[in-house]
């Protein structure tokens, strides 16, 4: 079989968390999760790995194993000793938690993981490409305000959709 296209996370969900950090997880985001775990299959819990190492981000990155592996050879191919590679293994390797989405569709979140990101009793995903984010509600509200205001500061005629012509310089 050929290399596949790599799924997408679409879309975005607010989510009880219950006493013990259960979460259930969108739909859609299973199938995506299931879809690039090589060792997936029918019965099987699929996995995932929760990346929360990096100090200035609020939220948790939430990678496919595909996704993530990507990664791992990126950091496999920095030269040994690097504090690009020691940054970078400290986050992915270190501060990461690698876990499985429950028969029921739920992740349980640590509460090492719920604190940093202050989750108590909701939590919101929204898709980011091959990864999602985990948010306190309040949180990703106030982030996303923020680009809200920086887009109302742009010209009426102005188009994100030029960003994808690579035109990403403006600040």
């Amino acid at each position: 079989m050929g290399q596949h296209v790599a799924r997408r996370f679409r879309g975005e969900g607010l989510h009880k968390v219950d006493g013990k950090g259960r979460v259930s997880i969108p739909a859609l985001f299973r199938r995506v999760i299931e879809a690039c775990d090589p060792n997936w299959k029918e019965g099987l819990p699929p996995e995932l790995v929760i990346v929360y190492g990096d100090p200035r981000k609020k939220y948790l990155e939430c990678y496919t194993i595909e996704a993530i592996e990507e990664v791992d050879r990126k950091i496999d191919a920095l030269p040994r000793g690097s504090v690009g590679r020691k940054t970078l293994e400290r986050i992915f390797h270190g501060n990461s938690f690698p876990t499985s989405v429950d028969e029921t569709g739920r992740l349980v979140l640590p509460a090492k993981l719920r604190q940093k990101i202050d989750v108590t009793d909701a939590a919101y995903f929204i898709a980011s490409g091959d990864t999602f984010q985990i948010w306190n509600p309040d949180t990703f509200e106030a982030d996303q305000s923020k680009t809200d205001d920086w887009l109302n500061t742009m010209p009426e005629d102005f188009d994100p959709l030029t960003f994808l012509d690579g035109d990403g310089g403006i600040e």
